[in-house]
């Protein structure tokens, strides 16, 4: 598989950083101490009745007060906006997917030669070019960054993207092709690009050195946890070294359709405590019951081990992918969650709030949903093979199953 491998980056990464302490821009520091008081610290979740047990009532673990990372002054969002987008340069696009893979994702980085200040964990907007029917400008297009802060040079003068060339037909039966994956994966080196943002605090990789953080990711939802794991296994920090536990969970449809596992591969042998990586291959893999290997299917798997890290303190989930899978996690976690005596969805808001469970929604081609919801005329942006004719927004209406 053609990828851009850590191999061929990460030593010019590391020398880069080495060189000199990384700056508040790309680098985290452990959670400061809780400053709340004490009985606000010890908030008790009471547990709904069991059905094994109309008398039975417990709690779940306490949560600690931490503080909030969207608060964090260092976060620079918004700095360009559509009206006046950075222009930034395509250095390098690469197909990172096999030829028989079905469908094509693009790995690509564009220089920003340090004017857009990003964080693990954040998106930018693309700008395709061209006009639409109207003769208006394309709307932007956001994406996760797939690139640590550093980027992939290690000099914090690029970003990343992991994109899918979207591709469907009709009703009507005719070709369509998404608007700015396809100029986006048909960029050559040198060409310029409209860039927007950054944008988005709500997957902000966490402050704690020390946390568990399991990342599940469908397709090119790989991308921000991508960033995540070269800021923790492939760059150097004075005041930064990662020694928790990462915990990758990728689901794709074959195995030529793996998204860098050469880097993963290398960040395992690394760090073979500190990283796991499980697969879930969904046309090529089953379950003992034989059942198709879906993201939650091999989370099930691991389903106690997942439980107790979730009631610590220190573990954060991140999703990134299509709709539905989330749902799937809940299915697993509701029956665990109850053995406890806990309530699965109280549990899981307590969670929301202290920032431990986090989730972004992409559509096909790995762009994130738009402000406002598309109209049908409006649906470029979706890979489905089929799309109906009514409104599809896929994060806002239940008009279409993933």
């Amino acid at each position: 598989m053609a990828a851009v491998t850590a191999a061929a980056v990460s030593t010019s990464a590391a020398a880069a950083v080495t060189k000199a302490s990384p700056s508040p821009a790309h680098c985290f520091l452990p959670c400061p101490p809780r400053t709340r008081a004490a009985h606000q610290r010890g908030l008790l979740l009471r547990a709904q009745v069991s059905t094994t047990d109309a008398a039975a009532v417990a709690t779940a673990p306490a949560k600690k007060e931490k503080i909030s990372k969207k608060q964090d002054e260092g976060v620079v969002t918004n700095k360009y906006r559509p009206k006046e987008p950075y222009v930034g340069k395509c250095l390098l696009n690469t197909k990172i997917t096999a030829d028989d893979a079905p469908g094509e994702t693009w790995h690509m980085v564009f220089s920003t030669e340090g004017e857009i200040p990003y964080r693990e964990g954040q998106s930018i907007g693309v700008i395709a070019d061209g006009v639409d029917k109207n003769g208006k400008p394309h709307k932007l297009r956001l994406y996760s960054i797939a690139s640590s802060a550093l980027g992939d040079f290690g000099d914090s003068k690029t970003v990343s993207l992991c994109v899918k060339r979207l591709v469907y037909t009709n009703d009507q039966g005719e070709i369509v092709k998404g608007v700015c994956s396809n100029f986006l994966c048909d960029l050559k080196p040198g060409s310029d690009v409209k860039i927007t943002g950054p944008v988005g605090k709500e997957m902000l990789m966490p402050k704690d050195p020390n946390a568990n953080i399991i990342m599940l990711a469908t397709g090119t939802g790989i991308a921000p946890f991508r960033s995540f794991l070269w800021k923790m296994f492939f760059e150097k920090y004075d005041d930064y070294k990662f020694n928790g536990l990462a915990w990758l969970f990728l689901g794709v449809p074959t195995s030529s359709s793996l998204l860098y596992k050469e880097e993963f591969d290398k960040m395992k042998a690394k760090a073979p405590e500190n990283f796991r990586v499980d697969y879930a291959v969904s046309r090529e893999q089953t379950n003992a019951q034989g059942e198709k290997m879906y993201i939650q299917t091999r989370m099930a798997e691991y389903k106690e081990e997942l439980w107790e890290l979730l009631k610590k303190d220190n573990t954060y989930v991140y999703m990134c992918g299509l709709k539905g899978m989330e749902k799937g996690i809940d299915d697993i976690m509701v029956s665990l969650a109850a053995k406890d005596g806990i309530d699965w969805a109280d549990y899981k808001k307590q969670l929301k709030k202290g920032e431990q469970w986090n989730v972004e929604q992409l559509l096909e081609g790995g762009a994130r949903p738009p402000a406002s919801c598309p109209t049908a005329e409006d649906k470029g942006h979706l890979s489905q093979v089929q799309i109906p004719a009514r409104c599809i927004c896929v994060w806002q209406c239940n008009g279409f199953k993933i």
